[in-house]
C-alpha cells in the first residue's frame, strides 16, 4: 500500500461492495448438491425451490418442515431454501435486533469507540447513518457450495451488518470491528479494493481486520467453530480468512493465487497493528 491519502476521503466510511468471508465477516458450506444444466433461458435449478425434488414446500407450516429437516425428509438443497424463507419472514426482527447492538456498540464498545476516533481524524465519519443493518441473502452455487456473510465495506456507501447472519452482540461487535479496520486502511492508504492492480492491498487489509477485530481470538473459535487447537490457532485463523476473502476478489484466479498473495504480505501485515498499539481482542 502507498502511503498517499485518498482525494475524497469523506467518502470513505462505507457498505458491502465485496462480501466478507467468515465472517465475519461470511463463510462456505458445501451440501454436495449435483448439478444439472438448466434449459436456455432459465436459472439453474438448484437456485429455484422445487418441492419434490428438496422436500421442502413453503406452503407447509414451517415447524412441519423443521421436522422434515430434523429426520432427513429435506435435502441440503432445501435445507437452504428453508432457512432463507425463516430469514425473510423474521427479516423486521432481526434488522430491529441488529439496530439496537449496533447503536450499542457505537457508543460503549472500547474497541469501535476507538477505531471511530481514529477514523474521524482521518476526516471519515461513522454513525447510524452509514452503518445499516439489512438481511444478506446466502448465495447458493451449482457445486452445492452455500456462501453467506456477515458484514460488507463500500468506501461510497458505509459499513454493512448482516442483521440475518449476526448471532448476538459480540458477534456483531467483531464483525463491525473487522469492516472498521477496513474503513481505516481505506482512509489511512490508497487500497486497491477489487484487486484490479495488485491483490497484495486486499491481502494485507484482510490480514490486519481478521487480526485486530477479535473474529480470530480462541474462545470464538472454540466456541462457535468447534476449533480447539492450541499452537498456531490465531494466526491459522487469520490466514485461513484472509485468503478466503482475497480469492472473493474478482481479479483472483484461484485458492493458490489467494494462499501466494496472503504469504507475500503476511510478514509485514501481520506485524502491523495500526491504529492499536498491540492486538487488543
Amino acid at each position: 500500500m502507498t502511503s498517499e491519502m485518498p482525494a475524497d476521503a469523506s467518502n470513505a466510511t462505507a457498505a458491502a461492495a465485496q462480501p466478507q468471508p467468515a465472517s465475519s465477516t461470511g463463510g462456505t458450506q458445501d451440501n454436495n448438491t449435483t448439478a444439472t444444466q438448466p434449459a436456455p433461458g432459465e436459472l439453474p435449478h438448484i437456485l429455484k425451490n422445487d418441492p419434490a425434488r428438496t422436500g421442502f414446500d413453503p406452503r407447509t407450516a414451517w415447524w412441519v418442515n423443521y421436522f422434515k429437516i430434523l429426520t432427513g425428509s429435506i435435502t441440503p438443497e432445501g435445507a437452504f431454501h428453508y432457512r432463507e424463507s425463516r430469514y425473510r419472514a423474521h427479516e423486521a426482527r432481526d434488522c430491529g435486533r441488529c439496530e439496537r447492538w449496533r447503536d450499542w456498540c457505537l457508543a460503549h464498545s472500547p474497541t469501535v469507540v476507538f477505531l471511530r476516533q481514529r477514523i474521524a481524524e482521518l476526516g471519515g465519519e461513522l454513525d447510524a447513518r452509514n452503518v445499516v443493518c439489512r438481511r444478506c441473502p446466502a448465495r447458493l452455487t451449482e457445486d452445492g457450495a452455500v456462501h453467506r456473510q456477515s458484514g460488507g465495506f463500500s468506501p461510497d456507501h458505509g459499513v454493512l451488518v448482516c442483521a440475518n447472519e449476526i448471532r448476538d452482540r459480540r458477534h456483531l461487535e467483531d464483525t463491525l470491528a473487522h469492516e472498521m479496520v477496513h474503513a481505516w486502511d481505506h482512509l489511512r492508504w490508497k487500497v486497491d479494493w477489487a484487486g484490479d492492480k495488485d491483490l497484495r492491498h486486499a491481502a494485507c487489509t484482510e490480514i490486519r481486520a481478521s487480526m485486530l477485530s477479535g473474529e480470530c481470538r480462541w474462545t470464538r473459535e472454540a466456541f462457535t467453530r468447534d476449533n480447539l487447537t492450541l499452537t498456531q490457532q490465531f494466526q491459522d485463523c487469520v490466514r485461513k480468512r484472509a485468503v478466503q476473502s482475497v480469492m472473493a476478489r474478482p481479479r483472483c484466479k484461484d485458492d493458490v493465487q489467494a494462499v501466494k498473495v496472503v504469504n507475500q504480505v503476511w510478514d509485514s501485515c501481520f506485524s502491523d497493528t495500526r491504529p492499536f498499539d498491540e492486538v487488543y481482542r
